[in-house]
């Protein structure tokens, strides 16, 4: 996912308000504020770092100097905005609009790197300054979105907007602008301002304090298992990893199997041991439901409830009709039919997968009924029985780098031209991270491009994309840009294979990462992938579908040890087995996402509720409550909305899948992984951001709307 978009989960809040301007301050030598500030020379945030494409100086970087350099930096910014909106000169596009692009700079590059950071490497000092700075970046948003001055002169470039001369490009800068005080609460009068900013703040600092729960709660809920002979199934270097996990918690003697952020465990599809599996399940779903310092119910039962309010205030029924009034699908009906009109074709097929197990446990004589945590055990019994594919078989030939060399980096030279050169020179924030410099096919250097593959408990679950550094056009600044995984790492000195589910998370992160380092936009708010929700998982999602064109798969599935090719037999069951258990994959998905949308279409009067019993009855009301079949991300640990900046948004995937099916079937129709093809997609969508209206894009690109028929298909439900 792009956490942004995937802007950094726990703090979408706290980057939106530094409104993603990658810029250049507008500059005043009689100003104060635009002096450089005497930390400046030994706090390393508060000036451009020397490094190739400004990228962040990690081995200068103390976190001593994180909350300084914010305090310089909303300084610094404040001061740029008072004097856009106090100018006496008339507003003009120049003054007051692209002037405003160019304010921030210090802020927005503190702010990349902390939050960036706080996300894949976190530790007590750093959520120390993350709960502090959080609830006062909401407020230094709210001081610049309810600036009256600043938005009449926001409000009279757009009035005026057909009159300007402006470009296309401008102009939809202008609309967005205006949009988006709006929708921040610009025309509110001075007592609702006043509600708006204590909602923003409270809002903000629940966010914060859910996922700051969230990392403790996943990581204090790792399974301890004391007896080997319970992780039966496990193949030994499993269990090396786990008894080295253990080691490194001062368990000596002892296993550890951590939990990753979904509901499901990758251990469930191994472990024999059926009480075993379901401790694991357990401690996955219950992981913040433990009544400690780390239970999250109290503050999604209040986040749910002060963001209907907000809406209320600024004039929506809930807080999804607020949340989608920007995206594509615009309203909360539009997603809920895209989901509940795939509902009853994804449960029917799950149905049908519950039976083909329940046969094998009958047939086994296990005396039981399928039950949640068996499902991944039985359902990879099923999938060797009718495909004869058995996931350790294919591990062998998925050696992490060789993927990324040889298949995801492969694939976008065959599509784009661009080459990867490593970097050594270039500092990190984590010894496991490798930094590659991306070119251009005529050479020119494009960007930078980071990879942070393996879990730790300092890291969020789940996978993302974000930026260091914005493309800017109007300072010249190139991407650099990075991809952050969960990948088990292996005992030392041992490979690390990667399921083909982590294959798949590669491409797509990496999608993100070429939607980033494709960006040519002039203004940096609208650059790159700062789209909407159900529109930037488009190109990530597209780029899944390239793991397995036959030239990628045969240039990066090779044996680790032997370097031969994966036999055509096992790529043919691989092929067979592509919709195999896409009854459960999509229906915890739909679960997931309607799950969303319903605490979020509270309407402001409803009273805080009861997690467990709100979760149950919104389940059986959109016909998702299968009893084997839990939701991919329950209440209490569904960062995306809590934390993660996907609130009423998680539908996005789906919606997105849409037009990655649909695109992928252009491609087919004009000669499938071609540089002629490639380029058609960078020009018309990985380029322009947000510079077009989305469903145009779409539309210029594609020539017609999207269809839905492909990914019905592809996913085997039609």
């Amino acid at each position: 996912m792009s956490r942004t978009v995937v802007l950094a989960a726990a703090i979408s809040l706290a980057l939106a308000a530094c409104s993603g301007k990658e810029s250049t301050p507008v500059t005043d030598t009689q100003s104060p504020a635009a002096q450089p500030p005497a930390e400046a020379s030994t706090n390393p945030l508060l000036s451009a770092s020397t490094l190739p494409f400004q990228a962040p100086p990690f081995d200068r970087i103390k976190d001593s100097d994180y909350l300084p350099a914010f305090n310089e930096g909303m300084k610094q910014h404040l001061a740029e905005v008072r004097r856009i909106a106090d100018n006496p000169e008339p507003a003009t596009f120049d003054n007051t609009i692209e002037a405003l692009e160019r304010s921030g700079e210090t802020l927005n590059r503190v702010s990349r790197i902390f939050f960036g950071l706080v996300q894949a490497d976190t530790n007590d000092a750093r959520q120390k300054i993350q709960e502090e700075v959080a609830p006062r970046l909401a407020e230094h948003q709210d001081e610049i979105n309810l600036d009256p001055k600043l938005f009449a002169r926001i409000k009279t470039v757009y009035d005026q907007r057909d009159a300007l001369g402006l470009d296309p490009v401008q102009k939809r800068l202008v609309e967005r602008d205006y949009q988006e005080f709006v929708r921040a609460g610009a025309q509110l009068n001075d007592a609702d301002k006043a509600s708006l900013r204590k909602l923003n703040v409270e809002e903000t600092t629940l966010a914060t304090q859910f996922h700051t729960r969230l990392v403790a709660a996943t990581a204090a809920g790792a399974v301890v298992v004391d007896d080997k002979a319970k992780l039966a199934g496990l193949d030994e270097d499993a269990i090396n990893t786990a008894a080295a996990d253990a080691k490194d918690r001062k368990l000596d003697g002892k296993y550890v199997l951590p939990l990753q952020n979904t509901t499901q465990q990758p251990v469930l599809a191994s472990l024999s041991d059926r009480d075993q599996r379901a401790a694991v399940l357990k401690a996955s779903e219950t992981r913040a439901e433990k009544g400690d310092a780390n239970d999250t119910r109290q503050t999604v039962q209040r986040l749910a409830q002060l963001r209907a309010q907000k809406a209320k205030l600024l004039g929506f029924d809930n807080y999804a009709a607020y949340s989608l009034a920007d995206q594509m699908a615009k309203t909360p009906a539009a997603a809920l039919k895209l989901l509940t009109d795939t509902v009853p074709a994804a449960t029917a097929k799950a149905r049908g997968e519950i039976a083909e197990m329940q046969k094998v446990i009958d047939a086994q004589k296990g005396g039981f009924k399928l039950a949640a945590s068996d499902w991944d055990f039985y359902a990879e019994q099923v999938r060797k029985a009718q495909y004869d594919l058995d996931e350790s078989q294919i591990k062998p030939y998925f050696e992490m780098d060789n993927v990324l060399q040889n298949g995801v980096f492969y694939a976008a030279t065959q599509l784009y031209g661009i080459t990867f050169k490593p970097r050594t020179d270039i500092p990190t924030y984590h010894p496991d991270m490798k930094v590659y410099e991306v070119f251009d096919k005529d050479g020119t250097s494009l960007a930078l491009f980071y990879t942070d593959y393996f879990k730790r408990d300092s890291k969020s679950g789940g996978a993302w994309m974000d930026v260091f550094v914005e493309q800017d056009g109007l300072t010249g600044a190139k991407p650099v840009v990075y991809n952050v995984c969960n990948f088990t790492k292996p005992a030392a000195g041992q490979p690390a294979l990667l399921s083909f589910d982590d294959v798949t998370t590669m491409f797509h992160e990496f999608g993100h990462a070429l939607h980033g380092m494709f960006s040519k936009v002039k203004y940096p708010s609208i650059a790159g992938t700062s789209t909407s929700r159900d529109f930037v998982e488009f190109p990530s999602q597209f780029n899944e579908h390239w793991a397995l064109d036959p030239k990628v798969f045969a240039n990066y599935a090779k044996n680790y040890k032997t370097g031969e090719p994966m036999p055509q037999a096992l790529v043919d069951k691989i092929l067979k087995a592509r919709t195999f258990n896409q009854g459960y994959a999509t229906t915890e998905y739909l679960s997931a996402a309607l799950l969303d949308l319903a605490w979020h279409t509270q309407p402001a009067d409803a009273p805080l509720q009861d997690v467990a019993p709100f979760e149950a009855a919104a389940l059986k009301k959109y016909k998702v409550d299968l009893a084997q079949v839990p939701p991919r991300y329950r209440t209490t640990y569904f960062d995306h909305i809590w934390g993660g900046g996907y609130s009423a948004g998680y539908y996005a995937y789906f919606w997105a899948e849409v037009l990655d099916h649909d695109t992928f079937e252009w491609f087919k129709e004009h000669g499938g992984l071609t540089p002629e093809n490639g380029q058609v997609f960078r020009d018309k969508i990985l380029s322009r951001g947000n510079s077009v209206e989305l469903a145009d894009l779409y539309r210029e690109f594609r020539g017609k709307d999207p269809s839905v028929e492909p990914l019905l298909v592809n996913r085997g439900l039609k």
